[in-house]
């Protein structure tokens, strides 16, 4: 299988002379092959923005970081009890506690991006959260259980 797209497209774009000299400190610090592979990337964080801004309905998967702090104890049952409002969207989440009476928390999600950008906004109302970003992409996960007739699960191995 060949690692290449099936086709590809030509852009030729103008930028300031200071703008053009950090993108190839960019390149150069991130170690890429190309400029072109960093502005892909750049355009594929700005089109899942857009899509979660234009396109409520859009099936979206991807992370929720948050940063919190206080009791651990208060902070934690709202933020489950947050998440459990939103259980459909909840893939999984994982926990660290960090420094400074800090804890780090990062969900997986998908959903509607309606729906992701609800969870956020729930969660950053709990108070005792300092930090939290929701990053999206538009590539989704593959269903998590099949159901139905001749589906597999549960089937012995």
């Amino acid at each position: 299988m060949s690692n290449e797209p099936a086709s590809l497209a030509r852009l030729s774009m103008s930028l300031p002379a200071d703008l053009f000299r950090k993108l190839d400190m960019m390149v150069e610090e991130r170690q890429l092959p190309s400029r072109s592979q960093l502005i892909a990337e750049l355009i594929r964080h700005a089109l899942a923005a857009h899509e979660a801004l234009t396109r409520p309905d859009e099936i979206l998967a991807g992370t929720i970081t948050l940063v919190y702090r206080g009791d651990r104890g208060r902070v934690r049952q709202q933020l489950a009890s947050t998440q459990a409002d939103f259980q459909t969207e909840v893939i999984s989440t994982q926990h660290v506690f960090l420094k400074d009476d800090q804890s780090l928390e990062v969900l997986l999600v998908q959903g509607p991006a309606a729906r992701l950008k609800g969870l956020a906004d729930a969660l950053r109302r709990v108070r005792g959260v300092q930090q939290l970003q929701l990053v999206t992409t538009t590539a989704l996960l593959p269903p998590l259980s099949e159901a139905g007739p001749g589906s597999k699960k549960g089937a012995a191995a």
